[in-house]
């Protein structure tokens, strides 16, 4: 830890935020684009005065979803349990971000999640999974009595389709891309839900008996 006229941090904090002091207010230049972005990613924003002040760095989600470390979890446990098709779609939804290319990280983090459930389900009953014909399937046998790892009480699967999971996908699955900012902060929610709902599913198959 850093002693800094701002408080305690990081040396890696200490950094990012001598760097946000070199942005300019709706720069087009490549490097302040994904400097900002990865800000993003890691749910954080860069707000400037109207007066000319200088740039503040200022968190723009609660601090319990604390996405760096989140981001790392999720990794990590992709990793432990040899989950390699979707770390690698992970991956990609990660570079399309980082590139600008909005509907590509939309639609590796819809394929990131589907065989994230997948890998679940061949893990908890690997027989019966291999017996299922689609993801979907898949999804369903992880609520099943005998399986339990998805939960009908918290509304996580329900038979009637109107649960988190579903809703999830769905919103998932919409298509089309347009310029302009609000297709960036969409990208980016989708992101930040997305890598926040595999590590609360990814803790649960790591802590399952």
């Amino acid at each position: 830890m850093l002693d800094t006229l701002e408080g305690g941090m990081t040396l890696g904090e200490a950094v990012v935020r001598e760097a946000t002091q070199l942005l300019s207010k709706n720069s087009e230049e490549p490097r302040d684009v994904a400097l900002n972005r990865g800000l993003a990613r890691d749910g954080y924003a860069v707000t400037f005065n109207d007066h000319g002040g200088a740039p503040t760095l200022r968190a723009a989600l609660p601090e319990e979803v604390d996405l760096p470390n989140t981001d790392d979890e999720v990794h990590l446990l992709l990793k432990s349990f040899q989950f390699t098709t979707p770390l690698g779609h992970l991956g990609q939804a990660i570079e399309a971000h980082t590139r600008g290319d909005w509907a590509a990280c939309n639609s590796q983090l819809r394929t990131f999640l589907e065989s994230l459930f997948d890998d679940i389900a061949r893990r908890v009953n690997p027989q019966e999974a291999a017996q299922r014909p689609s993801s979907e399937n898949r999804r369903a046998l992880l609520a099943d009595p005998g399986v339990g790892f998805l939960a009908v009480d918290r509304n996580e699967w329900t038979a009637d389709g109107k649960n988190y999971i579903n809703g999830l996908f769905k919103m998932l699955h919409t298509n089309g891309s347009h310029p302009g900012l609000s297709d960036e902060d969409h990208s980016t929610f989708r992101l930040h839900i997305v890598l926040v709902t595999a590590r609360t599913f990814l803790r649960r198959l790591h802590n399952r008996p």
